[in-house]
């Protein structure tokens, strides 16, 4: 699991030009089973995405292909986790911790 926190490197009204082409990017992304929740930051100076995945490479990869970063918008800070424990909803997506070397 990912937490994805994308911090504007741009005024706003060059983050609104965009924001159309993020949102059908986020919906594309809501459509393939990846992302799980979004949403602006408060205040307004970037936003986060949870995002279901097990290779950090690919969700670097799906991270520049966002119009906010193909703009030079947006930075991405990617955090992963270990998803062990859930709300009922994202039963799915529970995780194991990796075995002990």
């Amino acid at each position: 699991m990912f937490v994805l926190e994308l911090t504007y490197t741009a005024d706003l009204e060059s983050i609104d030009a965009v924001l159309p082409r993020h949102i059908a990017w986020l919906e594309a992304h809501y459509a393939a089973g990846t992302f799980l929740a979004s949403g602006r930051k408060v205040p307004r100076d970037g936003g986060v995405i949870l995002a279901a995945g097990t290779d950090r490479a690919s969700i670097e990869a799906l991270v520049a292909t966002d119009p906010f970063t193909e703009a030079g918008l947006t930075r991405y800070r990617v955090t992963e986790f270990v998803a062990t424990t859930t709300a009922p909803a994202l039963a799915a997506y529970r995780q194991q911790p990796p075995a002990s070397a």
